[in-house]
């Protein structure tokens, strides 16, 4: 897929004419209707074979057009703006799809045996309807072939029917499904999550339940709470437990601990907690996973990330999970939530000390709306990244998009006059997102929450890797 920027005075005809492509399928893969009116700056995703190529230290056209056979001839006209013989890394090229002229007697899933991709690719980079009805001579954009591999997990705070909903809508994209959360108690007790409508919802997805655990409410950080656990073995005891009967019951296959503000001096306290929760949970044939702060050093100091050892986590735990988001935090001053340097900073340490098929880097899918003048405290209006899309238009504003973040944001004025000001996600941001966890490489990503309308990540998740489905 290729992404596409709105100039003023286009419409979505225009759009789709440019890239040869049906209205019908634009409409589609952008969850867009017909009547909805487009503004300056909103990214549409076009499906087209075409895709997206970040340049890595080294590289040449050649190389590259090597890497998904076709011919650097083909990639230069792709990318008229760039010098084939000045590529920087970071560099983002267009790769067309290789072009097949169908010969009498194939089928498409002869043709896609010989490019190594799927049926279902070319049929949708096509737009065919009736695989049966090939005609010879007819020339396929053929999508590349082989993509990455990876995990997904998407933690979600709903439940009963709109908890199954959002499983149902992208649970084909997901590997691990987490509701947040059962909270501990200082008797090793756990407070009940909800979930009894989540997990055959994601079995009968093929998505592997995760049962999470937690110590904060949103009105708690919870710091005298795990110190009560981690500092007691036998609470500790009791709690694994009822993790593990609770786990049996509900039919969970791992175990994800997001302990926050946990005191500094409890640091080593709860790497031994982990090594038991591991050790109890592996002889019972379940896995155990971690949620850490976004650290940038080992010497990082705050109650949010003093305890949390990357290094012994990543030893300990079967994976981890970065909570690579919340600097535009919802009681501070508007920026991005998740500006792709920051990311970049925490990624570079955690491979430092943690294996990096262990890492899956967070991603949240809401966008925030702020106040201006900001006055500290107060707090910022959370929602999906699509309801930032219809304030943007019903508001008139203009879309902009800083690239030093890799975010998209906007300002207008409410009907009672005041300035806001918003920053979100869109089919730009998660491009970026996807691409940086390509170029470590990692063991895949975490969604922050399920429930948030943003189809232009699915959209591209599922055109840029394959995700992986435990048995």
């Amino acid at each position: 897929m290729l992404i596409h920027v709105v100039r003023s005075g286009e419409s979505l005809r225009q759009i789709a004419e440019r890239y040869g492509v049906a209205l019908s399928r634009l409409l589609e893969v952008n969850e867009w209707s017909a009547g909805d009116p487009i503004i300056p700056g909103l990214a549409l995703l076009i499906p087209t074979a075409s895709r997206y190529h970040t340049v890595r230290p080294g590289e040449t056209i050649w190389q590259i057009a090597a890497r998904y056979g076709v011919s650097a001839e083909a990639v230069i006209r792709a990318n008229p703006s760039v010098n084939p013989a000045n590529l920087r890394p970071g560099m983002i090229l267009v790769i067309p799809p290789v072009r097949h002229t169908v010969r009498a007697g194939e089928t498409i899933a002869g043709i896609a045996g010989r490019y190594r991709t799927t049926v279902q690719a070319i049929l949708s980079a096509n737009a065919i309807t009736d695989p049966n009805r090939l005609v010879p001579g007819t020339v396929l954009a053929i999508p590349a072939g082989e993509k990455p591999s990876i995990e997904t997990n998407g933690f979600t705070y709903l439940s009963g029917s709109e908890g199954a909903a959002a499983i149902d809508q992208v649970g084909d994209l997901l590997t691990f499904m987490a509701p947040f959360a059962y909270r501990i108690q200082a008797n090793g007790g756990l407070e009940p999550f909800p979930d009894e409508a989540l997990i055959p919802r994601a079995t009968a997805k093929r998505v592997t339940p995760m049962m999470a655990i937690t110590n904060f409410t949103s009105s708690d950080p919870g710091s005298a709470l795990a110190h009560a656990v981690l500092a007691n073995e036998s609470v500790q005891e009791t709690l694994l437990d009822r993790i593990l009967a609770t786990m049996r019951a509900k039919g969970y296959r791992g175990l994800n601990v997001d302990f926050e503000n946990v005191y500094p001096q409890d640091r080593n306290a709860y790497n031994r907690f982990l090594e038991r929760a591991r050790d109890r949970l592996h002889a019972a044939g379940y896995f155990l996973s971690t949620s850490l702060a976004p650290k940038t050093s080992g010497a990082q100091q705050g109650l949010l990330y003093e305890a949390h050892d990357y290094a012994a986590h990543g030893r300990i735990a079967d994976f981890v999970v970065l909570m690579t988001y919340e600097w535009g935090y919802r009681l501070g001053p508007p920026r991005a939530i998740s500006p792709i340097g920051n990311i970049k900073q925490v990624l570079d340490y955690a491979v430092t000390v943690i294996p990096r098929h262990k890492i899956m880097m967070g991603f949240q899918i809401y966008a925030r709306d702020w106040l201006l003048p900001h006055v500290p405290g107060r707090e910022a209006e959370t929602f999906s990244p699509r309801e930032a899309i219809r304030r943007a238009v019903r508001y008139g504003a203009v879309i902009q998009y800083d690239e030093a973040s890799a975010s998209p944001y906007f300002r207008y004025y409410d009907e009672r006059g005041r300035l806001h000001e918003v920053w979100f996600e869109d089919a730009r941001s998660a491009l970026a997102k996807f691409e940086l966890l390509k170029s470590y490489p990692l063991r895949g990503v975490s969604y922050w929450v399920l429930g948030y309308e943003y189809p232009e990540n699915w959209a591209l998740l599922g055109d840029l890797f394959t995700i992986i489905k435990r048995p």
